[in-house]
């Protein structure tokens, strides 16, 4: 038996691109685009519509009504199915507080204590909601197997679509605010990233990164022990401290590290020195 996950649409599924971001990481291949949208508010329609294929072609009114529906559905009768559990009133909520806690380190005691509820409970809340394909928890990452299993998750809704749904956040918003526009395109890329990964043809796991004051986004590991870097940028421009977590790990791994992207609102590819790459977004689906 071999289990696949189904989850939404990925834009190059949806743009019916044969694109392998994760296969090009590997490859130190990274595509090389010229004339990319600049700026966010050209990503805004893909990050509200996301990926399921049911709300792709709905109107803004009747794609949320389409979103609080399945919500509705998923939250009573497919979790009902999965668990006995009698507090499931309590998992709007907790998939709303999860939501505002999106690409962000995710520690369970402390939701409870906003919720009101046992940290227990929330971890095994948390668990049916990522069996019921609505968040997925990504682990964090260090060089020995041991330690990565005792590092804090990051969380993220799997849809943008419904992400921002659950945020109240609309194309104005994420356009103007600073504080969202990131917290949604780290999750819109890292749940893109992860749909690639599902279907590359190097089987890799994906890991956060941070120790002490670096951090990286996205670290995919093969079964061999080789390692890719994706960093994420809102902004069209950037600076060097945004790859130097990234060119740090290069320079630890050596060899082992096959290439690090920063993933911008810019316009083209760019070099930034040995294994590192500038790309717009739309490499991940174009």
């Amino acid at each position: 038996m071999e289990l696949i996950r189904l989850s939404p649409l990925a834009q190059s599924e949806i743009e019916t691109s044969p694109t392998s971001f994760v296969d090009a990481l590997f490859a130190n291949e990274p595509a090389r685009i010229a004339n990319a949208p600049i700026g966010r508010r050209a990503f805004v329609d893909r990050i509200l519509s996301g990926g399921y294929p049911a709300a792709l072609h709905r109107s803004r009114r009747r794609r949320e009504a389409w979103f609080t529906s399945y919500l509705e559905s998923s939250l009573g009768r497919d979790l009902r199915e999965l668990s006995d559990a009698y507090k499931l009133r309590e998992m709007p909520s907790l998939l709303r507080t999860v939501a505002t806690q999106a690409a962000n380190l995710f520690v369970a005691s402390s939701t409870a204590q906003r919720l009101g509820l046992d940290h227990r409970t929330v971890g095994a809340y948390c668990d049916l909601l990522e069996a019921a394909f609505l968040i997925r928890r990504i682990p964090g990452w260090r060089p020995g197997i041991g330690a990565r299993e005792i590092q804090t998750p990051k969380v993220y809704v799997v849809d943008s679509g419904l992400l921002c749904h659950l945020l109240g956040a609309d194309a104005e918003r994420l356009a103007s605010d600073d504080q969202v526009a990131g917290k949604v395109l780290e999750s819109f890329v890292a749940m893109e990233v992860a749909r690639h990964a599902d279907w590359a043809a190097i089987g890799t796991r994906l890991y956060h990164y941070r120790s002490g004051r670096r951090e990286v986004d996205l670290v995919l590991e093969s079964r061999s022990g080789e390692i890719a870097c994706v960093e994420v940028k809102a902004g069209a421009s950037f600076g060097a401290s945004d790859w130097r977590a990234m060119e740090a790990l290069r320079d630890e791994r050596g060899e082992g590290f096959r290439s690090g992207v920063l993933l911008y609102t810019g316009e083209r590819t760019l070099p930034l020195g040995d294994r590192l790459w500038a790309v717009p977004i739309s490499a991940l689906w174009s």
